[in-house]
């Protein structure tokens, strides 16, 4: 599951190697602790040019005819299931549509099950992370159109088996112009770019607890727990911090 994201402070790599325009989205705000309906920056290709642009976190489909309907559609589609995406009513427009998007960021968090410890979750080289994700628009009553995406999730490597069973979608650059479009791709070699990360690519590091309410937004959040704190942890297989 990803529910929360880091999104980045140094855009300059990522604009260099997506080869976009970051200026178009503003005065874009790099934040610690970004929560589903928050609006993340997202890479669309147009006609095989990749724009930028900000979308609402948690997809809600063209077809929804109401704002109560679709707060409470957006509300739980933050992630998607990578072996639902074509079936699922809730993506598989979007999907069959070709409305496929990478989302920024470059970490995000997850909780670990047995005793709900956040972990901050980041590439060993802590450089940023472009995440599978699928798009769509929707017209609301008044006319507004309302452009939502959802984080494709897969099974979670080695690393983070023990913190949760499923872990995003990292898209590598090699398979950034097949995924946005750009390329022509089936739609079984679509899906096997959305396999897990290598661990070996990996870090994590628990952080503290107030990354849990969306409210707080700082970079400490970011940060590992202070040491007087992880007198409580030791690493464990794969490199994994576990409680005594």
């Amino acid at each position: 599951m990803c529910d929360r994201a880091k999104l980045p402070e140094d855009v300059s790599e990522i604009k260099l190697d997506l080869k976009i325009d970051w200026e178009e989205i503003g005065t874009y705000q790099p934040r610690w602790n970004a929560a589903p309906t928050a609006k993340l920056p997202v890479v669309v290709s147009r006609r095989g040019e990749r724009v930028l642009t900000m979308m609402r976190w948690g997809l809600v489909p063209g077809s929804t005819r109401s704002w109560a309907e679709a707060g409470k559609i957006g509300r739980k589609t933050f992630n998607a299931r990578a072996e639902a995406i074509d079936t699922c009513p809730a993506f598989r427009t979007a999907w069959a549509n070709g409305r496929r998007c990478l989302v920024i960021a470059d970490g995000y968090y997850e909780w670990r099950d047995a005793d709900k410890q956040p972990f901050a979750v980041a590439l060993s080289n802590h450089g940023p992370m472009t995440l599978a994700g699928l798009w769509d628009n929707w017209t609301a009553p008044g006319g507004d159109i309302i452009k939502s995406f959802t984080i494709i999730t897969t099974t979670a490597n080695m690393l983070l088996q023990p913190l949760h069973a499923r872990m995003p979608a990292l898209m590598s650059q090699d398979n950034w112009a097949g995924w946005l479009g750009e390329i022509a791709v089936q739609d079984a070699e679509l899906k096997t770019m959305l396999k897990p990360y290598p661990s070996a690519g990996m870090v994590i590091w628990p952080v503290d607890r107030r990354v849990g309410n969306a409210r707080n937004n700082s970079p400490d959040l970011f940060a590992p727990l202070g040491q007087d704190k992880l007198r409580h942890h030791k690493l464990g297989p794969a490199g994994v911090i576990t409680c005594r």
